[in-house]
């Protein structure tokens, strides 16, 4: 029953979009706001095939451009981020050159970030500058890689150099917002993931994606909370280490937070091992279901 599901669901995806990969190339020639908006709507119907219930605290902030700091666990945090709000990523060069993937990124505009090479990066920011510039939401992985989904790594100061240069020349021309995102993976089929369960959709080291995806898509339904912070200036931050550091902390809160179902405001220990989550009902007023 386990593969019948997964092939239904691969099925499924693969003929939501397939269509629509020409419908997003053309969205990109003729209608910059069209284009920003469409993978909005083929992530929500994305998430609905796979079985992916958000339940989503706060808001991404509308009307301004917005540099998003998320944590980073899964693959499946690019269709759940997705649905939440029209976003771009910033992604690292080599997922430019993955077949069938790279396709996908390119229709998002994802940005990409060649940290090899220190003219690339520059380039990167005068790219990220620009976008920013012109209203877009783009998320940033600040950990710089993906986790098993129970901790949060060191957020990398470097990463945020072309939202928060040392100097004017890459700045973006408009006031900027930044929020923290919080991704926990918490149920599937409706039990809650444990330390030793969080791998399942946790994507890390050297796994294999193809291999991956097929078991997670064999497991089921799945809850995801997702934590949105409220908007930041990005000016009320005194440079990149600052910003790194205040929403290592943020991300890192929110994330024990959920882990250990802890209710807003009530203390926690951040240097303690997180616990497995328990089965504490989501909110429902905070709940947004795809079924």
């Amino acid at each position: 029953m386990s593969r019948l599901r997964a092939a239904g669901v691969l099925a499924g995806f693969m003929g939501l979009t397939l269509p629509l990969m020409p419908v997003q190339a053309l969205l990109l020639r003729v209608s910059q706001p069209a284009a920003r908006r469409f993978p909005h709507w083929y992530h929500r119907k994305v998430c609905r095939i796979l079985g992916i219930r958000l339940h989503i605290e706060g808001a991404v902030a509308k009307d301004t451009p917005v540099l998003l700091v998320s944590n980073h666990t899964s693959w499946l945090d690019i269709p759940v981020l997705s649905a939440v709000a029209p976003v771009s990523f910033v992604a690292k060069s080599e997922v430019g050159r993955w077949p069938f993937v790279s396709a996908l990124a390119r229709l998002q505009r994802t940005v990409f970030v060649d940290r090899t090479r220190r003219v690339a990066v520059g380039d990167t920011a005068n790219e990220m500058a620009e976008r920013l510039s012109q209203g877009d939401t783009l998320v940033l992985f600040a950990e710089g890689t993906s986790t098993d989904g129970n901790r949060v790594l060191p957020f990398k100061s470097s990463l945020f150099g072309a939202a928060k240069p040392s100097g004017k020349a890459n700045a973006p021309a408009v006031p900027v917002v930044v929020q923290t995102v919080a991704i926990v993976y918490a149920h599937v089929h409706g039990i809650p993931l444990g330390r030793a369960d969080r791998p399942l959709v946790g994507w890390y080291g050297d796994m294999d994606m193809q291999s991956h995806a097929w078991e997670l898509l064999q497991a089921g339904p799945l809850d995801v909370v997702i934590r949105i912070s409220p908007p930041v200036p990005l000016d009320a931050y005194a440079g990149r280490k600052e910003l790194a550091e205040k929403t290592e902390a943020a991300v890192r809160e929110n994330v024990v937070r959920t882990l250990r179902a802890r209710p807003p405001g009530e203390p926690v220990a951040l240097a303690a091992t997180p616990k497995p989550a328990t089965r504490t009902p989501l909110p429902r007023a905070a709940t947004e279901t795809f079924r």
